[in-house]
């Protein structure tokens, strides 16, 4: 059967229809649901941006326009479209603020910034920055997401994510100095 053929039996309620392209692109929409999803979900919360794509497709069949493209091509854009959703459901209900990332002990986020004497002047200056680059900064160094991650997570460009971290650190390492230096100068004045 043809794409058209297909929409047209959903569009008549034919179940038989929906069952044979559920069988046909499952694989395909676990994959493309899984590249999405990987590091930030559990595998039901794939599988149903998988099943959403199918009752999107039975609830909505006009919406396939079969001159634009493959009912394939289709059923990949909303699939995707449903997992970047999921992805940003999920950052935001697990989003914590970062003086509770620290407070809750979780004191790693530059491997030789922090030492017992710096946190306080580091939770400071992470107060200073911006609370987007405070997310960024939280996301790559306390849950270890990678650049790309972060930016579909966000909805940024990769190329953004990498220059506000970059800018960032610079920041708190110059902040940090400084403090440092300050530090050390109080230390040694009589």
């Amino acid at each position: 059967m043809r794409d058209e053929e297909i929409v047209r039996a959903i569009q008549a309620g034919d179940e038989s229809a929906i069952r044979r392209v559920m069988d046909r692109y499952s694989k395909l929409l676990w994959s493309i649901a899984s590249a999405v999803l990987h590091r930030t979900a559990s595998v039901q919360d794939m599988e149903e941006c998988v099943a959403d794509a199918f009752i999107y497709l039975w609830q909505h069949p006009e919406k396939y326009d079969p001159q634009r493209g493959a009912l394939k091509s289709w059923l990949s854009i909303v699939t995707r479209s449903h997992a970047l959703d999921r992805c940003r459901a999920l950052a935001r209900q697990n989003s914590v603020p970062l003086d509770e990332a620290l407070a809750a002990g979780h004191s790693c986020l530059m491997d030789g910034l922090l030492r017992q004497e710096n946190r306080d002047r580091l939770r400071a200056a992470l107060r200073t920055l911006p609370e987007l680059d405070q997310e960024l900064l939280f996301r790559r160094y306390f849950w270890e997401q990678k650049p790309k991650e972060i930016a579909l997570a966000l909805g940024m460009p990769v190329k953004q994510v990498e220059n506000r971290l970059y800018r960032s650190r610079q920041k708190l390492k110059e902040m940090m100095n400084d403090e440092n230096r300050g530090y050390q100068h109080e230390r040694l004045s009589p």
